[in-house]
């Protein structure tokens, strides 16, 4: 899954508008920012293998440090409470670390079992939903659309660059997906990696977007969020 987890940034501005959409994406997009690093570090790993699934050529053969549900909860438990202790906002705090757990979630829905449960033991699991093109397609972009419904109904731009630079996003995300879902296959584990990377510029790009909108009806808790 890939647009799904940056739905769930887009949806959780309506639950916690205080918060800044590059944040949120950071939330929800964690364990495939550790991802890519721990690829390029070797203490995880993944194949090229076409036919894997119809969906994705990958097969993730190791990634329990950051893909684990065992780990996923630390990693919600560490975000959640890192912007607690800075902010001292605990509603925005629980949503951000749900945001965090979330990914593993969509990931199980969509993945064959190959997502483990605790780290160094062989227990996996997935729904397999990548087995089928459509469906995978089908439940990611209503995913997508609702995210940026709930966010458009939430925020307003204040500016042109609001207006653009949310659409360019969105557009952009829209495009790497199904660049991702009809193109070839990677040419290497490493240009995997990399491209991963770059994820942090659409972090920084939600940021610059956010920060030229605003909230269309300022709710009377906001200020505790």
């Amino acid at each position: 899954m890939f647009i799904g987890h940056f739905a769930v940034g887009l949806g959780a501005k309506k639950i916690a508008p205080g918060i800044s959409l590059g944040l949120l994406f950071f939330g929800a997009q964690f364990l495939d920012l550790l991802w890519p690093t721990f690829l390029l570090l070797g203490i995880e790993t993944v194949e090229i293998q076409p036919g894997n699934t119809a969906f994705t050529p990958l097969n993730f053969t190791s990634y329990p440090f950051s893909h684990s549900l065992l780990t996923v909860v630390g990693w919600s438990v560490l975000l959640g409470g890192s912007y607690y202790l800075l902010r001292k906002k605990a509603r925005a705090a629980m949503v951000l670390g749900l945001c965090t757990a979330s990914h593993w979630f969509l990931d199980f829905i969509m993945h064959r079992p190959d997502l483990p449960l605790i780290p160094g033991r062989d227990i996996k699991a997935g729904l397999g939903l990548w087995n089928s093109v459509l469906a995978s397609l089908i439940v990611e972009l209503l995913l997508f659309v609702a995210g940026t419904y709930l966010y458009l109904k939430t925020t307003e731009a204040t500016n042109k660059t609001g207006v653009y630079s949310f659409w360019a996003l969105a557009i952009f995300l829209l495009i790497i997906y199904l660049s991702n879902a009809f193109g070839p296959p990677p040419p290497s584990v490493e240009s995997i990696a990399w491209a991963g990377q770059l994820q942090w510029l659409l972090i920084i790009w939600a940021f610059w977007t956010d920060k030229n909108r605003e909230l269309q009806v300022q709710p009377r808790s906001a200020n505790n969020q």
